[in-house]
């Protein structure tokens, strides 16, 4: 398919790189494409960032049939732009779509699509440490149609934006605590999937967490309600006694493009890293015989992101006294410099885009 390109007659003026939040200016222009049963997907186009046109009956808007990735384009210090893993990413939207009865996408034909984007795009590409373009690939049902089935119709559309730090903690440790009066996911459920839904079921248990003082929830399983899953926005890592340990992927748990980077790397050093079920309770332990040594979460939008400060029911852990512990800070560096470009790219992590 060819894909055409309309460009705005009105720029918008640039954020101020040093003042950017996270999800708050988007760029110039979008790419969309439709999806129909007879002509599949079709009219792939660059066109100015618009609002979307709905009709108040369309589907995705009363059964939360879309998903979403995220992922970042980022400006090396010789002016390149380059991807992290995007082919990830559209391998797990399309198993997303395959879980929510929605139309695949041709993968490489996304990417193409999202570099030809950037490339119109490219000045919107900040510059300064720690910023990047945030991508967001989204795909929504469109049909205008009141009933419980799959829509026939969809687009699929992609949006940028600059962006800064996730969290206004920056690279400091956070502080998290469980919920038990909540659960994001079960096993057989769409928990593993980046799905409307799941984003929405975890709102009031974050609400809480900010309330009493903390930055995300810590979900543990839906059924048993005893074993780690992830936090809101990333998932979760242990190291104890010089282990890192992480949950394994149960049918519950986002399986994370960082986390994927996480234990490959640790694997490339020689690090032991393990996926298993791991109980709460056995985080606490280890954290009253001195053996837990650090708590990170991994994810697009954070990458690395420490964990000062656990709280479980009546317990409060804290973790590293507070600082940045040297497994969190060793993969923060190895990442983020592939991702910049700073250092070189031994496991063909990095796409880069021309343009």
């Amino acid at each position: 398919m060819q894909i055409s390109v309309q460009k705005t007659s009105q720029l918008k003026p640039k954020p101020d790189q040093g003042k950017l939040g996270f999800g708050t200016n988007f760029t110039d222009h979008m790419f969309n494409m439709d999806y129909n049963p007879d002509q599949g997907w079709h009219n792939p186009r660059i066109e100015p960032y618009a609002p979307l046109s709905l009709d108040p009956a369309t589907m995705v808007l009363h059964y939360g049939q879309g998903i979403f990735e995220g992922m970042k384009a980022y400006r090396t210090e010789q002016d390149n732009l380059q991807l992290f893993r995007p082919m990830e990413n559209f391998r797990r939207m399309n198993y997303s779509a395959q879980k929510l009865c929605m139309p695949q996408i041709d993968e490489a034909f996304a990417l193409k699509a999202l570099k030809q984007l950037l490339a119109v795009e490219k000045d919107w590409v900040p510059q300064e440490p720690g910023t990047s373009l945030y991508i967001r690939p989204t795909m929504i049902a469109t049909d205008p149609f009141l009933g419980v089935k799959a829509s026939q119709t969809y687009r699929f559309f992609i949006i940028l934006s600059p962006v800064g730090a996730y969290y206004a903690e920056g690279f400091n440790p956070i502080k998290i605590m469980v919920t038990r009066d909540h659960v994001r996911a079960v096993r057989g459920g769409v928990g593993d999937t980046k799905t409307l839904g799941n984003y929405a079921a975890s709102l009031l248990a974050g609400e809480k967490a900010h309330t009493a003082g903390y930055t995300q929830v810590l979900w543990l399983d839906g059924v048993e309600q005893q074993y780690v899953e992830e936090v809101g926005a990333m998932n979760i890592f242990f190291v104890i006694d010089n282990e890192v340990i992480t949950p394994a992927l149960s049918g519950s748990i986002l399986p994370g493009i960082t986390r994927k980077s996480v234990l490959q790397l640790a694997e490339h050093w020689g690090i032991k890293a393990i996926e298993r079920k791991i109980k709460i309770d056995e985080i606490v332990q280890a954290h009253q015989s001195g053996q837990l040594t650090e708590i990170f979460g991994a994810g697009t939008a954070a990458v690395i992101s420490p964990v000062g400060e656990l709280k479980y029911e009546d317990k409060i852990l804290k973790i590293g006294e507070g600082k940045v512990g040297p497994v969190s800070q060793k993969l923060f560096d190895a990442i983020i410099n592939i991702q910049y470009g700073r250092s070189e790219d031994t496991l063909n992590w990095i796409e880069q885009v021309h343009g």
